[in-house]
């Protein structure tokens, strides 16, 4: 079965792969078998899963790793007590006459430390491996996200340019707003001066009908009066 890359990581994925490499490293087994395993059932390749470990949830599980290596540690420390058990049970010789190995706990703790060299240097080669393939993004990712961001980029230029009409239209209605604001003091001021100049015509009015009152009963006072002498003339008689 041909395994493919895949791009996102789900909670379930990370959870599989963090629970599979910590049981690995407690049974004495190594990342890379690890890798393996995860990449089989999630079908993804043993690089992408190192990657993703190495990459994203490793350092979330400092402790749980330590943990395990104390556990694998003690595991085999416990298996060399008992086949040192075992050992002393059997029948013993010289190693000078039969040339038997060295005894089984010291094997056990070269082994030990062998292996966890061993790991360590692994994994120093996969990091590096992994950070060499880096999941590549497909072309269907980087499309999306460039329609995305041509979709923002056109949303923020139709609100700055929403909010420049708006910022034009009031400063338009401000200035319409102005001008009637002084076309208003002009009418009122136009007003107050109709009034005064209502108030004199009222009062030259007045005046010019009380002179021309004054003019007739003047001159009906001073109209002259005549009478007969006895010459028969006419005089005029003094009011």
């Amino acid at each position: 079965m041909v395994k493919v890359r895949q791009d996102a990581w789900s909670h379930e994925d990370d959870l599989l792969l963090a629970e599979t490499v910590l049981r690995h490293i407690r049974e004495g087994s190594t990342q890379l078998r690890a890798f393996d395993e995860v990449g089989d059932h999630l079908n993804r390749t043993s690089a992408a899963c190192g990657f993703r470990w190495n990459a994203e949830i490793r350092k979330k599980y400092d402790q749980a790793i330590d943990l395990a290596k104390r556990q694998r540690k003690e595991k085999k420390r416990a298996l060399a007590k008992q086949q040192k058990v075992a050992t002393t049970s059997t029948p013993t010789y010289t190693r000078e006459e039969h040339q038997l190995p060295a005894p089984a706990s010291s094997l056990v703790v070269e082994e030990e430390e062998l292996e966890t060299v061993a790991m360590e240097s692994k994994d120093y080669a996969a990091t590096a491996v992994y950070q060499e393939e880096t999941p590549i993004v497909s072309f269907d990712h980087i499309i999306r996200s460039l329609k995305e961001l041509k979709r923002q980029t056109q949303t923020t230029n139709q609100s700055k340019s929403h909010m420049k009409q708006i910022e034009e239209e009031n400063k338009q209605l401000q200035n319409e707003n102005n001008q009637l604001q002084n076309k208003l003091r002009k009418m009122e001021k136009q007003y107050l001066m109709i009034q005064e100049d209502y108030q004199v015509l009222m009062q030259v009015m007045d005046r010019a009908r009380k002179m021309i009152a004054f003019d007739e009963d003047e001159q009906f006072s001073s109209k002259p009066a005549f009478r007969m002498e006895k010459n028969g003339n006419l005089e005029q008689v003094a009011r």
